[in-house]
């Protein structure tokens, strides 16, 4: 039976298999919630979006801290680049 993960996880099944796999608890949690929203399709790609390269560091920095990746703030472009990446 799949624990529940209190009202932060909205597919606690999704979560745990994905903390199984290795993935830190934040990123788990914003994975398993996406795959919960039918307005959104985690699983498709969209190709629609820029490539990192070509994102400012700014722009890298806001979305390094939607998917609160930790030691953002010390990291330089490349670095965020391959956090995200992750």
């Amino acid at each position: 039976m799949t624990k529940d993960h209190g009202k932060m996880v909205k597919d606690d099944e999704t979560y745990e298999a994905l903390r199984k796999e290795g993935h830190s608890k934040s990123k788990a949690a914003a994975i398993a919630n996406a795959q919960a929203n039918d307005e959104m399709e985690p699983s498709r790609k969209g190709g629609k979006a820029p490539p990192y390269e070509d994102w400012t560091k700014e722009e890298l920095m806001d979305r390094a801290q939607e998917l609160d990746i930790e030691g953002r703030s010390k990291m330089d472009k490349s670095e965020l680049i391959a956090a995200l990446r992750e």
